[in-house]
């Protein structure tokens, strides 16, 4: 993303980096299926000295976790920057307007929206969802309250949350053509900053990278390609097959498979690694968003082996 106006003022670390034309890294932290924070203080110790900021799930695959806000404000603590998430699948819109000037008021200053696994594929699938306004219209109430200072029924703010804004982004669901569009409807709501689906097509990221900037939004958006170590040829072929929006072509399964099972770790490192410097050299790419969840023990070595500025 070009910044020529250096007068900015970073609403956070991240934006920070990000603006300074850093390349950024970031990776994920689940909250446990619990109260105990030292499962946040142990996966912090981890992740600290490697990555710019951290994502806090929230409530992911619909089921019942620490609360994101709570295990953002641990990490705080921990001295590290968290990214939290913000699913619409559970709150009405009074709700995630609370949360967020809550959230910011205990330090938190980055967001990342979204609308939320169904709560059909959770462990409490009789659970109403919310769905009050999407994810979209989260972006934009987030960017409204940062921007105006005032809530959704107009009242005044006292402190607005200043934060830095950002969403999801999966370049290989279909229809193909419409990804692009909904990146640029992402961007006219409010976004600032893009996480991507885990990238293992590459030549399908390449092409939809390509039209981003055709189309002049990778001067608009941060974009943060997702990377994912494979363990297994049986967890490629689970990812592929029943993960939706998921694309991993048959010569990584194969190549995935053609090694013994003892050196299966070691191919699925390499081959996030060679990911991982393909988009260190992409046009529009600022970034990469490392989902290793609890698999946070590798996260220090993919930085390193990558090459990256940590």
């Amino acid at each position: 993303m070009s910044n020529d106006d250096m007068t900015i003022k970073p609403l956070s670390k991240l934006h920070e980096i990000l603006l300074n034309g850093e390349f950024a890294v970031t990776g994920e932290c689940g909250p446990p299926r619990g109260a105990n924070r030292e499962v946040i203080a142990k996966k912090a110790g981890l992740l600290k000295g490697f990555i710019d900021a951290v994502n806090v799930t929230d409530n992911q695959t619909a089921i019942v976790r620490m609360s994101s806000i709570a295990g953002a404000v641990h990490l705080i603590e921990a001295g590290l920057e968290p990214v939290m998430q913000m699913v619409v699948r559970d709150r009405n819109r009074i709700a995630l307007q609370s949360d967020i000037l809550g959230a910011y008021s205990m330090g938190i200053r980055n967001i990342l929206c979204l609308s939320g696994d169904h709560q059909s594929f959770g462990s409490q699938p009789d659970a109403l969802n919310v769905f009050d306004i999407d994810s979209l219209n989260l972006v934009r109430t987030v960017k409204d309250m940062r921007e105006t200072g005032k809530d959704m029924s107009g009242f005044e703010l006292d402190i607005a949350p200043a934060m830095f804004i950002g969403a999801a982004a999966n370049p290989f669901a279909d229809p193909f053509e419409y990804r692009v569009l909904r990146l640029a409807k992402k961007i006219d709501a409010g976004v600032d900053f893009i996480q991507t689906q885990c990238i293992y097509n590459m030549a399908r990221f390449k092409q939809w990278i390509k039209m981003a900037r055709e189309e002049g939004l990778t001067e608009k958006v941060y974009i943060l390609g997702g990377v994912t170590p494979l363990k297994s040829a049986g967890m490629a072929r689970y990812m592929n097959n029943k993960v939706a929006g998921m694309d991993i072509p048959d010569e990584i399964i194969k190549r995935m498979g053609s090694v013994p099972k003892e050196d299966a770790i070691e191919e699925g490192m390499k081959i996030c690694l060679e990911t991982i410097a393909e988009l260190k050299e992409l046009d529009g790419v600022s970034g990469v968003h490392i989902m290793a969840i609890e698999w946070e023990e590798k996260v220090g070595e993919i930085v390193k082996r990558a090459g990256l500025k940590k």
